[in-house]
């Protein structure tokens, strides 16, 4: 029991974790700040309070004039652009959108295309928006738990930021009180992992346990040294056990090996009920099943998880640049789509498109078999003035230096998505309406990271199946500056969103991927999760029967007339 013993006694709360006391008093008597100051208290002083990140830059906050802090603004601006300085701080997040409140258009932006340009900043406000107040650093369960205990007595609701990529705005909320996860970096490298409470003659494997903030490229080194390979995304700073594998997680590799919810052998997680959990297999089986890609801040606040790995892989690598006009596009596209079967078929996963860039890469094949494979594509693009190499590289750590992933921070956006399956490819009006989409939409990117070669068991995992029989995870991305006013902001929410209702005229009967589709994605029990929700839904209610953990469209949500929700556009 947590005794919090700073208030008057007529205003004393009292705090169980399994939710005790008259909670109508506690919210009555008690005012907000007094309610944090005595939570601060009851953690030892370590509740934080946060700013927007950009704030040394303003001479006004929230309508009261600041003092400008020259040499932390400068600081500020010279990583404003990139993820690995935004991941050390918990004000912003890593594209911006969702730092601001926009309905009420409060922000605290600078220009992304040159951080250093006054206008952003000279005679502007800056705004709160949607970053919590107080954030606490998370060290261990207990503080997990006092937390949520804090939230069920005061109704004061809470976040949960990890590496801040979340393109819905889940890891931030206005008036919220944010978990911040970002110290929970451990591994931990396992010969013969067996899940806790399984029998020991079950199959043991090699694997990796992390903190839930350990990033890609963290955790791609660490398997390096131990001469394994594990299964992730292609971005340095995403959390490896966060939000990305709870929601699915694809990658180049996952065409051959599955998504990162695949290899999940065991969570440790704090459930909103206040307890401590390990979910595998053998117990807490139904909220495993859940983690393995029913959303992250959802059935439970994940600490650490294991994940098997695979052995050290020697991969062909295509890496090509394009140099063909408009007129040419529609060549280029009609390679990509009439080919798509054959690659998924031999093992290619690639990126295909101007944000994601150009990569094919295969650890099946060999390099021979290779550069028979991509000829059309190869042949095309040196024809029209690109470049294009084929090589073989040693391991994925190798491939993985020399093309990092994206570290583009600080730009304003929003996606649009849809899983697009094999069955449409193979088809001639099919192909011609995928060929006929990316031409006359060239910012949209084209992934081959579908798990078309994997073996899954049957029902392993918990996002939609549509993701099984799929070859392309297609996806566009809308963005916007410092200075777009809010009705031009949420024409991009309008625009995205006709940009995926497009998609689905294509694949109708597919899905789109939780972590990077429309936010206003229509019908998205079905687009998420599909067949899997019902049983989704269930165990939401079993671990979270009060609806702690409230997200926007994760399972269970309340829906937008929760106040919760007041910075999102009411759209649809």
């Amino acid at each position: 029991m947590l005794i919090f013993t700073n208030y008057p006694i007529a205003a004393l709360l009292v705090i169980c974790v399994a939710g005790l006391l008259p909670v109508a008093f506690a919210r009555e008597r008690v005012s907000r700040d007094a309610a944090f100051s005595t939570f601060n208290a009851s953690i030892g002083g370590r509740l934080l309070s946060a700013t927007p990140h950009a704030l040394p830059c303003f001479s006004n906050y929230d309508g009261h004039a600041v003092t400008p802090d020259p040499q932390a603004c400068s600081a500020v601006q010279k990583g404003y652009d990139f993820q690995a300085y935004r991941s050390l701080f918990y004000g912003n997040t890593m594209s911006g959108a969702w730092e601001a409140c926009l309905t009420k258009h409060e922000s605290c932006l600078l220009d992304y295309t040159d951080p250093s340009n006054p206008l952003a900043y000279n005679g502007t406000e800056c705004n709160q928006g949607s970053i919590s107040e107080y954030y606490l650093e998370v060290q261990e369960a207990s503080d997990v738990i006092a937390a949520l205990s804090f939230s069920n007595a005061t109704g004061i609701p809470l976040s949960i930021k990890n590496s801040g990529h979340d393109f819905f705005g889940r890891s931030t909320k206005k008036g919220s009180l944010a978990l911040w996860m970002r110290n929970l970096t451990s591994l931990g490298y396992h010969e013969a992992f067996v899940p806790t409470g399984c029998p020991s003659e079950c199959t043991s494997y090699q694997a990796i346990t992390a903190g839930t903030a350990a990033t890609m490229l963290d955790v791609y080194q660490f398997a390096d040294q131990h001469n394994v390979t594990a299964v992730g995304g292609f971005s340095t700073t995403v959390a490896w056990h966060g939000g990305f594998v709870m929601g699915g997680g694809h990658g180049l590799l996952s065409p051959v090996y599955g998504m990162a919810a695949d290899h999940v052998l065991e969570y440790k997680v704090v459930t909103p009920d206040g307890q401590f959990r390990i979910a595998n297999k053998c117990q807490n089986s139904d909220l495993f099943w859940a983690l393995r890609g029913g959303g992250g801040g959802t059935f439970g606040i994940v600490l650490e998880a294991t994940s098997w790995v695979e052995k050290q892989l020697t991969m062909q690598v295509a890496n090509y640049t394009v140099g063909y006009t408009s007129e040419e596009a529609q060549e280029f596209y009609e390679i990509v789509v009439n080919n798509t079967v054959k690659w998924s078929s031999e093992g290619w996963g690639g990126f295909v498109g101007p944000v994601v860039g150009y990569y094919m890469i295969n650890p099946l094949i060999t390099l021979a078999e290779a550069t028979s494979s991509l000829k059309p594509l190869s042949d095309f693009v040196i024809a029209t003035g690109g470049n294009f190499t084929l090589q073989t590289v040693p391991s994925w750590m190798g491939f993985f230096n020399a093309h990092p992933g994206l570290d583009i921070g600080g730009v304003p956006a929003v996606p649009g998505s849809r899983l697009i399956p094999k069955e449409t490819f193979e088809c001639a009006e099919g192909r011609s309406e995928l060929t006929s989409l990316m031409v006359n939409n060239p910012s949209v990117n084209v992934l081959l990271t579908p798990p078309a070669l994997f073996n899954a068991s049957a029902n392993g995992t918990s996002f939609t199946p549509a993701w099984r029989c799929s070859l392309w995870h297609l996806a566009g991305l809308s963005g916007w500056n410092y200075n777009t006013t809010t009705d031009e902001i949420k024409q991009t929410f309008e625009t995205v969103h006709d940009l995926a209702e497009t998609m689905k005229t294509i694949a109708p009967n597919s899905g789109s991927y939780f972590n990077e589709a429309d936010v206003y994605e229509s019908n998205y029990e079905e687009s998420f999760w599909g067949e899997n929700y019902p049983a989704l839904l269930k165990i939401k209610q079993k671990y979270d029967p009060n609806g702690l953990l409230d997200c926007w469209r994760c399972v269970g949500w309340k829906g937008q007339s929760s106040e919760n929700f007041e910075c999102y556009f009411d759209l649809f």
